[in-house]
């Protein structure tokens, strides 16, 4: 029984130092976006402001244009990630349901794809969309995401679909229903938890990425948010850091609200009772 209570106590333990570890930097994020420059300056900061201050937010408004930057980031998270979940999701039902050598091929190559560095990718795409004209363009952007989420949510989804018994779709085709039918009815319902994830990974993924903005965003009103977040630091790398602060604490918001929305259905059992014991 001790045994028992010392092994949950270090369990709670671990995993209460774990929360911490996760949550001190959006805490220490919060805290200087409300401090004053003064207690910035400070050789002994503080955890809580003494004097908190929303002159960071103002000034971070005044000098960069956030919202028109914040909806270019939303247009292009959210486009890449219907997109991502729209095309990955056959072609998962399929690469799990026909187990050949050429989808076992495809799996293979959809996992080495992901060790692949952005550095070594963006010339050959850079070539495809200057050809394709969508240089400096958020359709460009989104087809660039789409990309480079597709892999990740394709193996996803995979794992997904396997998960959902077959003998469903068979008693679906035993009482009459056809294959487009059986897809709608029996298996799509069930891979919603999978689906929104995919779509929460490659939504997020794309809010959050800054390489491929940088290089093939020219036009300063069709930047997205991480690139803007960059306009605070100077050219001799000074960070102005209440303003920075409170707009990097601004641009996590975004994605924090879309996981609270869906976690429910990422963490709920969409399976249970589908069987017959």
């Amino acid at each position: 029984m001790r045994t028992r209570t010392g092994a949950r106590v270090g369990q709670y333990t671990a995993l209460l130092a774990y929360l911490v570890f996760l949550a001190f930097p959006l805490l220490w994020l919060l805290s200087t976006a409300f401090k004053s420059p003064r207690e910035l300056g400070s050789a002994h900061p503080a955890w809580i402001p003494r004097d908190p201050t929303l002159a960071n937010f103002r000034q971070a408004f005044d000098e960069q244009p956030l919202l028109r930057a914040g909806l270019n980031s939303l247009l292009a998270a959210a486009g890449a990630a219907v997109i991502a979940v729209v095309v990955a999701t056959p072609m998962a039902y399929v690469m799990a349901r026909r187990r050949t050598l050429l989808s076992r091929a495809a799996t293979g190559w959809v996992v080495v794809s992901q060790a692949f560095p952005f550095v070594l990718v963006i010339i050959p795409l850079f070539l495809v969309l200057k050809h394709l004209r969508l240089i400096d363009s958020l359709a460009g952007l989104v087809l660039v995401y789409v990309v480079w989420a597709l892999p990740f949510a394709l193996w996803m989804l995979v794992g997904y679909v396997r998960a959902v018994p077959a003998e469903l779709e068979e008693a679906a085709a035993v009482d009459g229903a056809g294959r487009v039918r059986t897809l709608v009815s029996v298996t799509a319902p069930l891979l919603a938890p999978g689906i929104v994830a995919t779509g929460l990974f490659a939504f997020v993924t794309a809010w959050n990425e800054f390489f491929f903005a940088l290089v093939l965003l020219k036009t300063p009103q069709k930047q997205t948010l991480p690139v803007v977040l960059t306009h605070f630091i100077g050219a001799e790398g000074v960070a102005d850091l209440g303003p920075l602060a409170a707009a990097a604490f601004l641009a996590t918001l975004p994605s924090l609200g879309v996981f609270a929305l869906v976690q429910r259905r990422i963490t709920g059992g969409m399976l249970t009772g589908a069987v017959k014991s």
